[in-house]
């Protein structure tokens, strides 16, 4: 044939590349072998497919060529002038494959373009023009979506596999997507062609890995699902390799035969006619490219019924070992859209009560079933076993061998697989959802009783109709379309059958980057040839799991036309199906299980590939370079006419006549080694192809190696994990032969080795798969280089385990363990043994186990070798570089490790004795002093000492002879608690060194100078390594000096048998630590030179109540002091100062929630842990309240008292009670000034006022409450006396009280203290600074979850502002910005004193505290604050001038009043008031305003009579009432900018502006803010008034008054009495004189003259 298409000229290249190197041969066997014909391209090959009669090629830049019978296209072209698919430009193919008669490609994007035959949808095209069109002769696009999402999405293919008649895709997703013709489909449908991609759901949710077609099956591997631990103890012994998982073969049975036309295993329905036409067609011609004819219902599927019997055998007792959410779906007959399928199981119903009644029946029944031989073939149909023509039955799938398998194997296989998966505990291994019934199981029996007798069963169908009276709802046969979305059958669907591990690694593209071994193939399609694996040669409609393959780490798969191979990652090849031509490479049977291949000793498999009747395998050899190995059809070579006729011949066939000779192994192939370093071998039809690369600068070499001898290092692994490490581990006699402490350390070296070994063979899986794309793959993608540090960690976690398991002696009784276990298999261990010490055939377990670690070095050196291949400055040379540099300084410092654990073993052997409880597994000995080169200083002269150097402790025994072995005593000095020191040499000439720990110091001596320089040299490498140093050493006495660690004291003490974790200072505790004492105390906190010191909680526990008391706050020296919160066991509750342990100064008590009998709280001043000095006791039970003087814990001096019942007390107290002169007020005005004796108890002289003025002077006793007795003298004052009774009584009260600058003084002397003085103004101005920059960094360190504005604010008060310059205008604004965020934030020392303060007024004049006599001492006291505070502010700030003084500069904006300044002319005077009062009694402002509205209580009510009387008045009607005149009347309101008159009858419209401002005075706090609201309000109302007055205005007061009155009135503010008396009382004294004072005296004068306006 001519070529249609010729490739461009340019194509064609005299110097081929040198990587991408294609060759191509016609297979056969190794002796008649045709030479490879290599294709000269331009470009690098990087991947190949071959098909039937024809082949692609990718070349780099996504360039796609074809070559061979171009059977769409009617071109036949030569494989070495391949023709470019021009179509394909500039499309960037990624991939590309061949079906038998079609082809595909995958772009870049993941989009998917195919040509060639198209008979049976294998194209995918779109059905019309299908029928007409059975050729797609150009690259056509297909696309692939997803209908289950909303809206419909396309899918991104990563891989494409073809058969003969279907195409499969596999999605980014890892999904699986299929459309042609056959149950090789795996798709739900009876409807064939499949023109459109469809999901194969019976995968759905499955991770599928890698997909491979054959003529007529599909095979898949897939991720395992991660298994439930089920954890096993004795998990069964593995079968013997070479035995069926499925059933056991005799030849005493007698065999029968049932005639198989009735039922296949599709569950299809045969006419007798069917079964004739398929008998008749047997070996029958294939035409291609003819247009099918269709039989009627020849659609597989298309029947109604499916198969009766389930492949799985267990009965539906065992149903109960289902696993939690195994579903079991009786109607689930709809597919996941919710159509019906096309098979109604109208028969069938469902029956609850399906459980065997007799267990034991079943049981014989499986062992029945399992003996019989499955071995009868027929034999007349070997010439084409694969009989049925596609073209006129469909894909009937009838099965070559008799219909026994249908009866026999459903049984057989689930019964042996029960065997064989103990480890499930008892997992149902459910495909389907129906269960079997105990009828069907007696109506089988009965139907292998008829065959036994030499009787012709009546098919399967009529033992069905036999039954149908009493059928039951039967499991369908495993891969069988079943019911319901595969998504909900998930947990029932495959339950993977190896449980007893969980697996968290993911395969290929793993959540680590890894590929996972843990895997699955799955097979489905026809079975006629046993292709599929499952143990028979039945067909399956889905994807069903091979069982036998669980757990062997399949890594790849690939099908021939009517076989299938299986790769593991131990480089074994298993193969199964059609064995005609020797294609397996093995003559084992059954050939429907998978087989291992027989491979030579020494090659190792890591690609394969499969054609039509011959297998391609690569594998690794004796040298680097890969080898080919083939097995199949040996055939003569042929001239070019008679191997196309050959082959025109063999194309009409479905699979191959069987060979006259074959290979029986694989055999190498010699011409392999003249093509260089192959990378990937492909197999089609009769074809071979390999692609090769040349050693470039040795970089291909360099990387076969690493993958070669990972490859080889993992069967290693896997060998003496099999034949040593699993016998012994499961050895019963194991722990009584090692012992206790060896079993443990065997068991963890064990499952270190594990560890190892997963590592290394996902290592090696990968680096194969490396291999295979070696040119598009970057070095620095090598795992050595990406996972370096998961590297690392597994092996030096395994020379650790080795390590500690030689210390402790473990390899000796292992050894004889090994030789009782393994008996025979001691020489092939031996081969394992790569150790020379290995004498007369004894295996040297110590050198094999450390042997894994060579690998190290062997990475470091092919890594050197890779980096050799890169120039210096390139990223893959330093990444490359600094690899190797990685694994060569692990590799020194394992091999330093095993070194020391040999020495240690042999330091334990030698001192053997008393000194084995210093033994652990862990441990090495460094040096040793056995030699008297180190000794004690000033030792005895008969005493012998002797000094271990552990890497973890220091030993030292006394009176020990070494050589001997015995001892009297030692002590263990652990070295995360010991600090070395050299002595300085001096006259005595000592060789000394210092060795400090937290109990105890002591010196040795070294007997010459070098050796003082050994045991430092070495103690300090010790001492590194263990504060997690590299173990250099530093220099001598630097190392560690500060350091964190564990230590119990044991010695006597305050810490006696405490346990502390944290830092150390050369010896002593010191830092944050956390200590912890056997009778349950604890403390966290911060530690200084040996004892608590600085902030820390501490747990102390109380034995009597059995709770602990807690503290949290400061400690010094050891003991509780500075600023704390103690809680008590007892509920009660301190916050306060404490000093050496005890409660000194402020401080507040509360009794807690109903703790006992009385509940109060005391706030004040303590000294040495009693109230001592001025306090306030709130009795909460008794309703009293406290304020005065204390002495001892007693009530003792001048104080005052209030009660629930409003009354008042205030006078002397002496032993805890009133006694002494005093005053008593009771809430009605009645009042007593006398003598007092006991608590409201009166003695002696004394005056009682009643509320109306009368008097009664005389001798009173007796108890207020229960009556006075009085001998006196009563008096009736005169009308002129009543009218001075107020003022008489306010001047009565008060003479008692606690003045009220010398109250709260422990609150002022706690800021003080906190600014680091000693008194009040005696300290260094600059320390005190110091102490807030501190006070304000420590908290920010130990308050983690600030939020951004606090951590704002915090870091502008560590700045220290410019304390010490005179103040000026411009720095008074800085300093009170200062002041306001220093107060806003409790951890500065000022903000601490305001939060107390008002913590301790809201204490003093809240709740009963709040009665209206208190009034006067509250209002003195905020006063008191202010002087007390601006004496610290002064102190902190020195150039303020005192309270009243002034700045002299012009204020810095003129024409602007500050609200907490006043300004007198261009003077800025500074008061207390001005300065602290806004920050203050904002915090203050609930509790005073309540005292003032108490006090004003009967003037309100007053005042708020006439407000709400006169307000009812019009406006006009009230200005004319107040004497306003007529011409400030305002005539026209706006309202919504639009002017309206205003009428007699208006209300609330004038000066509406001016009302509202002042009603503002109600939200303002302090009195400078109220003044300016009242001086707004006069600026508003001048500003309405001007507009009505012509020319310039000045206010006189007669006008004034009248006006101010109507605001006052309109404006209606509630306690406006409260409101200016507190701005009388707290105003600023400089604003008393001025406009303010003057506007301010207007507003009171309005005040008066409403409240006295006459009512009538």
């Amino acid at each position: 044939m001519e070529n249609i298409e010729e490739s461009p000229a340019d194509e064609r290249a005299q110097t081929p590349p040198e990587r991408g190197l294609l060759h191509i041969w016609q297979s056969a066997g190794p002796s008649a072998q045709l030479p490879p014909e290599r294709v000269l391209l331009s470009r690098p090959v990087l991947q190949t497919a071959l098909g039937e009669h024809h082949g692609l090629l990718l070349t780099q830049g996504g360039l796609v060529y074809s070559f061979g019978e171009l059977l769409w296209r009617h071109v036949s072209v030569p494989v070495s002038a391949p023709v470019l698919e021009g179509s394909l430009l500039g499309k960037t193919v990624v991939h590309v494959a061949a079906g038998g008669f079609h082809c595909g490609a995958l772009s870049e994007q993941g989009n998917i373009f195919m040509w060639g035959e198209n008979t049976a949808g294998q194209c995918g095209l779109t059905e019309k023009g299908a029928a007409a069109n059975i050729t797609v002769s150009e690259p056509s696009p297909i696309s692939v979506v997803d209908n289950d999402v909303i809206p419909p999405a396309a899918v991104r293919i990563v891989d494409l596999a073809f058969g003969r008649e279907h195409s499969l895709a596999l999605s980014a997703q890892n999904e699986l997507w299929a459309w042609g013709s056959g149950c090789q489909l795996g798709l739900v449908t009876s409807t064939f062609p499949v023109w459109r991609p469809q999901k194969v759901e019976h995968l759905a949710g499955r991770h599928v890995i890698q997909v491979s077609c054959g003529a007529y099956h599909s095979l898949a591997l897939v991720r395992s699902l991660p298994l439930k631990n089920y954890n096993t103890q004795n998990p069964p012994e593995k079968r013997e390799r070479g035995q069926s998982p499925h059933y056991s073969v005799t030849e005493k049975e007698e065999s029968f035969t049932v005639d198989g036309g009735h039922y296949c295993p599709l569950g299809v329905e045969l006419t007798e006619v069917m079964t004739e036409e398929s008998s008749q067609r047997r070996g029958g011609p294939r035409r291609r490219l003819q247009p099918r004819g269709r039989s009627a219902g020849s659609n597989p599927g298309s029947a109604a019924s499916l198969c009766p019997y389930s492949e799985d055998g267990k009965s539906n007792t065992k149903q109960k070992n289902l696993p939690v959410g195994t579903r079991l779906e009786p109607d689930g007959l709809t597919e996941r859209d919710g159509s019906p399928k096309s098979h109604p199981l109208s028969g069938w119903r469902s029956n609850k009560n399906s459980a065997l009644s007799d267990e034991r029946e079943l049981q014989n029944l499986l062992q029945k079933l399992s003996g019989h031989s499955l071995e009868t073939r027929d034999t007349s149909g070997l010439g084409d076993t694969d009989s049925l023509s596609s073209y006129t039955s469909d894909d009937s799938c009838v099965s070559s061998t008799p219909s026994t398998d249908l009866l026999t194997s459903s049984y057989n296989e689930e019964s042996s697989i029960t065997s064989q998966t103990n480890k499930n505990s008892g997992l149902s291994v459910s495909y389907s959802s129906s269960p079997v019934c105990l009828e069907d199981v007696r109506l089988s029996l009965e139907a292998e009783k008829q065959a036994l007798q030499g009787q012709k069963s009546s098919s399967l169908t009529n033992i069905n109709q036999r039954g149908k009276a009493s059928t039951n709802r039967r499991r369908s046969l495993p891969g069988t379309p079943t019911r319901g979305s595969p998504r909900q059958r998930r947990t029932c669907a495959c339950r993977p059958s190896s449980a007893g591990r969980v697996h968290s690694t993911a395969p290929k593209e793993a959540g680590d980057g890894l590929p996972s071994l843990d895997t699955e193939v799955w097979s489905w399609g026809r079975g006629s040839e046993g292709q599929l694996g499952h143990g028979d040669q039945l067909a399956r409609l889905q994807p069903l799991c091979i069982k036998s393959l669980k757990g062997e780490e399949v890594i790849q798969v690939a099908a021939g036309s009517h076989h299938s191979l299986a790769l593991t990652a131990h480089c074994q090849v298993y193969s199964w199906g059609s064995n005609m031509c020797g294609q397996l490479g093995h003559v084992n049977s059954p050939v429907t299980v998978p087989q291992q291949a027989k491979l030579s000793e020494g090659l190792r498999v890591w690609d394969v590939s499969a054609g039509q009747s011959h297998s391609l395998l690569l594998a690794d050899g004796d040298c680097v370079q890969p080898v080919l190995l083939y097995c199949g059809q040996q055939q003569e070579p042929m001239t070019g006419q008679s191997e196309r006729s050959h082959r025109g011949q063999r194309s009409h066939h479905r699979s191959p006549n069987r060979a006259e000779s074959y290979t029986v192994r694989p055999t190498l192939l010699p011409f392999c080694m003249e093509m260089g370093y192959i990378s990937s071998v492909c197999s089609g039809g009769q074809s071979c192809a390999v692609l090769a690369d040349h050693n470039i600068m040795g970089f291909i070499s360099a990387i076969h190696e690493l993958a070669s001898r990972e490859r080889q290092f993992y069967c290693w692994l896997s060998s003496v994990r099999k034949l040593l490490l699993t016998p012994l581990r499961n050895r019963e006699s194991a722990s009584s032969s090692l012992g206790e402490p060896c079993t443990h350390l065997f068991f963890s070296f064990c499952e270190s080795f594990a560890r190892l070994s997963a590592l290394i063979g996902r290592h090696s899986t990968s680096l194969t798969y490396f291999l295979h794309d070696v040119q598009g793959c970057d070095v620095t993608s090598l795992p050595l280089l990406t996972h370096t540090e998961h590297f690392l960690d597994i092996y030096k976690e395994y020379c650790s385990s080795v390590g500690n398991f030689q210390v402790m002696g473990g390899f000796q009784p292992l050894h004889k363990l090994s030789l009782e276990c393994l008996g025979s298999q001691q020489t092939v261990l031996a081969q394992l043994c790569v150790s020379d010490q290995a004498v007369s055939g004894d295996v040297d377990l110590v050198s094999m186990l450390y042997w894994p670690l060579q690998q190290l070095h062997q990475y470091s050196r092919v890594l050197l070798k890779l980096a050799a291949c890169y120039d210096v400055l390139t990223t893959e040379y330093q990444s490359l570089h600094q690899g190797c540099s990685q694994y060569e300084s692990l590799s020194s410092s394992l091999l330093r490790r095993k070194k020391e654990a040999e020495n240690t073993f042999l330091f334990w052997k030698t001192h053997s004795g008393k000194t084995e409880d210093l033994r652990l597994a862990q441990r090495r000995v460094v040096c040793e002093s056995s030699n008297r080169s180190l000794t004690l200083q000033n030792a005895g002269r008969f005493s012998n000492h002797w000094f271990i150097l552990f890497n973890d402790a220091l030993v030292h025994t006394q009176g020990a002879i070494p050589s001997q072995s015995i001892f009297s005593t030692h002590h263990v000095y652990p070295l995360t608690c010991l600090w070395v020191k050299p002595v300085t040499e001096d006259s005595s000439g000592l060789y000394a060194i210092k060795i400090t720990c937290p109990e105890e110091s002591f010196t040795v001596v070294a007997s010459t100078p070098q050796e003082k320089n050994k045991w430092l040299r070495s103690l300090n490498q010790a001492l590194d390594q263990v504060l997690g140093g590299g173990g250099q050493g530093s220099s001598p006495g630097v190392m560690g000096m500060s350091r964190t660690a564990s230590y119990t004291f044991t010695g006597e003490g305050r810490f006696k048998d405490a346990q502390y974790t944290g830092g150390w200072l050369a010896g002593r505790v010191h830092g944050r630590g956390t200590m912890k004492w056997p009778d349950g105390r604890t403390y966290v906190g911060n530690f200084k030179n040996g004892v608590e010191d600085g902030y820390g909680e501490c747990i102390i526990p109380n034995k009597v109540l059995h709770k602990p008391d807690s503290y949290q706050g400061h400690w010094r020296d050891g003991k509780i002091h500075g600023f704390g919160k103690y809680k008590y066991a007892s509920g009660e509750v301190y916050e306060g100062c404490f000093s050496d342990g005890q409660r000194h100064g402020y401080g507040m008590l509360s009794s807690g929630k109903l703790a006992k009998n009385s509940s109060s709280v005391f706030i004040g001043h303590w000294v040495h842990d009693k109230k001592t000095g001025y306090g306030v006791y709130d009795d909460i039970t008794r309703g009293e309240k406290y304020m005065g003087l204390w002495l001892d814990e007693q009530r003792h001096g001048t104080a005052v008292v209030v009660t629930q019942y409003g009354v008042y007390f205030e006078g002397t107290f002496k032993d805890n009670k009133m006694s002494g002169p005093g005053l008593l007020v009771s809430d009605d005005d009645t009042a007593f000034h006398g003598e007092f004796s006991d608590d409201w108890t009166v003695n002696g002289k004394g005056v009682l006022t009643l509320a109306n003025g009368d008097c009664l002077d005389g001798l009173f006793t007796g108890e207020w409450s229960a009556g006075l007795k009085v001998v006196g003298t009563y008096t009736k004052p005169v009308a002129e006396e009543l009218e001075h009774k107020d003022r008489n009584s306010l001047l009565r009260l008060g003479q008692y009280v606690v003045p009220a600058g010398q109250r709260w003084l422990c609150v002022f002397d706690e800021c003080w203290s906190r600014l680091g003085c000693d008194a009040a103004g005696k300290g260094e101005r600059t320390i005190a600074w110091e102490n807030i920059a501190v006070s304000i960094t420590s908290a920010r360190r130990h308050s983690p979850d600030l939020t951004r504005s606090q951590t704002k604010v915090l870091e502008s008060l560590e700045l220290i502002p410019q304390h010490g310059v005179p103040v000026t205008t411009a720095n008074y604004d800085n300093i009170r910005r200062y002041l306001i965020k220093a107060c806003e934030t409790p951890l500065h020392p000022l903000g601490w004193l305001v939060e107390t303060l008002v913590t301790v007024y809201r204490m003093t004049y809240v709740g009963v505290g709040s009665n209206r006599r208190l009034l006067r001492q509250a209002v003195l006291e905020v006063q008191g604050y202010l002087t007390h505070f601006f004496r610290i502010v002064r102190f902190l700030f020195p150039g303020l001038p005192d309270d009243g003084g002034i700045i002299p500069e012009p204020p810095a904006s003129n024409g602007r009043h500050d609200s907490n300044t006043a300004e007198q002319g261009s003077v800025l005077v500074v008061s207390c008031s001005s300065l602290l009062l806004p920050l203050l009694l904002p915090r203050l402002y609930p509790p005073l305003f309540t005292l003032y509205c108490l006090q004003e209580e009967q003037d309100e009510a007053q005042y708020w009579d006439r407000i709400l009387r006169l307000n009812k008045q019009p406006d006009q009607s009230l200005l004319s009432f107040l004497g306003v005149q007529e011409k400030f009347w305002p005539v026209w309101m706006s309202i919504l900018g639009e002017k309206k008159q205003i009428v007699s009858s208006s209300k609330d419209a004038c000066f509406v502006s001016a009302v509202e401002t002042l009603q503002q005075i109600s939200t303002t706090f302090t009195p400078s803010d109220k003044l300016l609201v009242i001086q707004k309000t006069f600026e508003e109302l001048t500003q309405e008034i001007k507009p009505m007055l012509q020319g310039e205005f000045l206010w006189c007061m007669d006008d004034l008054l009248p006006l101010f009155l109507y605001l006052v009135l309109r404006a209606r503010i509630r306690n406006l009495g409260a409101e200016v008396n507190m701005i009388e009382d707290l105003m600023d004294p400089n604003v008393q004189h001025g406009e303010l004072g003057l506007m301010f005296t207007t507003l009171k004068a309005c005040y008066i003259q409403i409240q006295q306006e006459s009512t009538t």
